[in-house]
């Protein structure tokens, strides 16, 4: 075999997950291993360089085949030099991974925030693939965000673009704490946890909703309530379907994307969750900005991490 392939690694608290994919970002061959978070950064790192050689060696293409090897990781990062400054879940602090990685590996390494990634993912091999401009959301535990503008990510000039979730949005009549520190972000109730925070509210409140009988409320109980026609849950689902659509018409202003493709557990949802948004969208958005723009599921999964990471690699 003589075709280039290029190298993913997403870098979780748990588990490192690596794949090979192809340059149109079909992805070929998984491997998942431990972090092993508790032996420290060295071992981590080591464990990286390990995994990338390991997943090549199992299939059937060779070291000199690979382009690049791509790194999706949370936390705060110093981008073009590839220095993780901040990751709590890896206990990393001030790890120049780009640098140890191309020494160990002997090909080119790019290093990037994990929602980055995950919407480059996205952009390059699922949801998003044909389209130029998109912007990603992932409803999940907060809410993050990736925006792709002519193929490639925006960062910003320290990396902080595309925080989606910290947009304020919120009023300040019903506004909340984030846990950024700030007041009214997106993330205070179009997340699984402001959904639960909210469904929990209503019953200490002593709403009537049959949610009050669920000994521990999860997003989903909340959503499947709605579905199920309770007014309270319809509520809760219809709010945060509302400041999602809002941040998404403040955004299709500004950086006027083809599309919005809207990941995470709280997105499996699907259309009911999704009509809500469009609606919204279309009501708060400028006419001339709402035309030709499509609000789409995720398709990648978990995925979209690995595919992106490698796809650092190409799209850079």
């Amino acid at each position: 075999m003589s075709e280039k392939i290029v190298v993913g690694v997403d870098i979780g608290g748990t588990a490192i997950k690596v794949g090979i994919c192809d340059l149109n970002g079909e992805l070929l061959h998984t491997y998942e291993g431990p972090t092993e978070t508790e032996k420290g950064s060295d071992a981590i790192c080591n464990n990286i360089a390990n995994y990338a050689r390991l997943i090549v060696e199992q299939s059937p293409y060779s070291w000199d085949q690979v382009e690049g090897v791509g790194i999706g990781v949370a936390g705060f990062l110093d981008i073009p030099n590839g220095i993780i400054k901040f990751s709590p879940n890896l206990g990393f602090r001030n790890v120049p991974l780009k640098a140890f990685l191309e020494e160990r590996l002997g090909k080119k390494v790019l290093v990037n925030n994990d929602a980055n990634v995950a919407a480059l993912g996205e952009a390059w091999a699922g949801a998003g693939r044909g389209v130029d401009h998109c912007v990603c959301y992932t409803l999940g535990t907060g809410v993050g965000g990736g925006i792709i503008i002519g193929g490639r990510i925006v960062e910003g000039f320290n990396g902080m673009a595309g925080e989606l979730g910290h947009m304020s949005i919120v009023p300040d009549l019903e506004a909340i704490q984030c846990g950024c520190g700030k007041m009214g972000c997106l993330e205070t109730v179009s997340s699984a946890t402001g959904i639960i925070r909210m469904a929990k509210d209503a019953v200490e409140r002593g709403d009537r909703t049959s949610l009050s009988f669920v000994p521990n409320i999860m997003a989903k109980d909340v959503i499947d309530a709605a579905k199920a026609g309770d007014e309270v849950a319809s509520r809760i689902v219809a709010r945060a379907a509302f400041y999602l659509g809002k941040s998404m018409a403040a955004v299709a202003v500004v950086l006027n994307p083809q599309r919005f493709i809207i990941g995470g557990g709280v997105s499996k949802a699907g259309e009911f969750l999704f009509e809500q948004i469009r609606e919204v969208f279309q009501k708060a958005t400028p006419e001339v900005a709402v035309e030709g723009v499509e609000i789409v599921p995720a398709i990648l999964g978990n995925n979209a991490g690995v595919v992106g990471a490698a796809g650092l690699i190409i799209r850079s």
